[in-house]
């Protein structure tokens, strides 16, 4: 029987044409012993064949799937569906090549009517436990049945002014479950019929989504644009949930190992506690530098600190990371070289030279040579810089200087 599913502790970083760019790194680090939640990697070759059976999920792939979720089961002491300990999973693509934000995700899956009242109860968090209950709803919706997520945005916003509330964080646990009701009931109205409450069937019905992702329009036009054949596929990476929004000793980020505008050597990123992934990102909340952590949770930061240089000199290469925080404790989701400006880029092959992280002819082949050309363009010299009156910030659109009245 051919296999299409792996679990992160059968694949290694060589595996990235079957698993995908994030599920060989997510393999990569389980092996380094690298704080990574349970997961498996449905392959490319799963996605090729699925489109070549008209876009569906064939019987071995489900079967196949279904064995993974149990060997999860194992692994974390959880059971999926379960109303004492139940396990909930995100479903992210992951293709050999990096597309950021092309393609979809699917977060909290597994929670229903009965599951939240369990993850309430179990957390002592009915908050939490809404707030991820409707953001899953939210997904779904959007993701795997198309529902516009201004239908959602604008009932969010609607008991937001009635609440009186300025952001997300300001919504207690009763707003959060009118919010949750609200959803079920949008959902229902749009779709004709409820939400589903079978954990399996929106476990299908999300890798389905995933796989169809591979061929939306922006994924599509950013192929064209970076040169990626679409016969690769994608992978989909189905992942134990970790919380960022479970309290104010959880939060997420996203950071660089060095910064990708100037090739410095210090961790570059921002974090929002209390929050989950897709906030840093959505401008809902303004996140914070990362290196506010290290005031605010020293030793997480010092942990993240050693675990991104041990990253770097695994890789030989800047690493671009995506992390969780829950109750305390880091968790590493995704690793990935990081994309970087041209002058970012000489400073770091110059650097990780001399700091024997990388060889010479390796680190030059990490310079793209079209990227070089931005290097031509006139700048400000830094002592100019230093005496200028700021009047704004922003990141650059294109390479260079430029004055005028």
């Amino acid at each position: 029987m051919k296999k299409y599913v792996y679990m992160f502790a059968e694949g290694n970083a060589g595996m990235k044409n079957l698993l995908g760019g994030k599920g060989s790194n997510l393999a990569e680090m389980t092996r380094l012993g690298l704080p990574v939640p349970q997961g498996f990697t449905i392959t490319t070759e799963a996605c090729n064949e699925y489109y070549d059976a008209g876009g569906v999920l064939t019987a071995e792939m489900e079967e196949q799937i279904f064995k993974s979720m149990a060997e999860m089961e194992i692994l974390t002491g959880k059971v999926f569906g379960d109303l004492k300990n139940p396990l909930l999973v995100s479903v992210r693509s992951g293709a050999r090549a990096s597309m950021p934000g092309m393609m979809d995700t699917v977060l909290n899956l597994g929670l229903n009517d009965e599951v939240v009242e369990v993850l309430a109860k179990e957390t002592g968090n009915p908050r939490f436990a809404y707030d991820s209950y409707r953001r899953f709803i939210t997904m779904f919706g959007d993701v795997v049945m198309e529902i516009d997520k201004e239908h959602f945005d604008a009932a969010m916003d609607e008991i937001k002014e009635r609440s009186g509330a300025l952001s997300d964080n300001d919504l207690d646990s009763d707003d959060m479950k009118e919010i949750t009701k609200t959803f079920l009931k949008i959902y229902e109205e749009i779709q004709g019929e409820p939400f589903p409450q079978d954990p399996k069937e929106q476990l299908i019905s999300s890798i389905t989504a995933v796989f169809r992702s591979w061929n939306n329009f922006r994924a599509v036009y950013y192929r064209r644009m970076h040169n990626i054949p679409g016969s690769w596929g994608t992978a989909v990476n189905v992942q134990e949930m970790v919380y960022g929004n479970l309290g104010e000793t959880s939060g997420t980020g996203v950071a660089f190992s060095r910064n990708p505008a100037t090739g410095e050597n210090k961790l570059y990123g921002e974090y929002l506690m209390n929050a989950q992934g897709e906030d840093v990102v959505a401008g809902i909340r303004t996140p914070v530098p990362i290196s506010h952590l290290h005031e605010q949770m020293p030793e997480i930061y010092n942990e993240f600190q050693n675990i991104a240089d041990r990253l770097e000199h695994h890789y030989g290469d800047m690493q671009d990371l995506e992390f969780t925080i829950e109750k305390g404790k880091l968790f590493i989701l995704q690793t990935r070289s990081g994309k970087r400006t041209a002058m970012a880029a000489l400073q770091v092959a110059v650097d990780m030279v001399a700091e024997g992280i990388a060889g010479k002819e390796e680190a030059l082949s990490r310079i793209d040579p079209n990227s070089l050309d931005a290097l031509l363009h006139p700048a400000f010299k830094p002592e100019a810089l230093a005496k200028a009156d700021v009047i704004a910030t922003g990141l650059p659109a294109s390479p260079g200087a430029a004055a005028g009245e």
